[in-house]
């Protein structure tokens, strides 16, 4: 006589079944999570440095408008007639 696998058989490996491809979906969940802080840190790093630069910038700008400014002046003090 063959052997043929009980109900109660077949009801656990298709509920293992169930539950593995619920672990599965759960894991891809937390990897695409920490896959998203991960880049969101990244982002959010890349505008920390680019506010730097922006600010290193403008204060050059500022710098530079200022000496130019006093030689400038010096320039027009030099040509001014006593």
């Amino acid at each position: 006589m063959a052997f043929t696998p009980s109900k109660d058989y077949k009801r656990k490996e298709r509920e293992q079944r169930k539950r593995d491809k619920r672990r599965v979906r759960e894991e891809a969940k937390i990897e695409k999570l920490a896959a998203e802080k991960a880049a969101a840190k990244l982002a959010a790093e890349e505008v920390a440095k680019q506010a730097v630069a922006d600010e290193k910038a403008r204060i050059e700008a500022e710098f530079e408008a200022e000496l130019q400014a006093e030689i400038d002046a010096e320039k027009k003090a030099k040509n001014k007639p006593k």
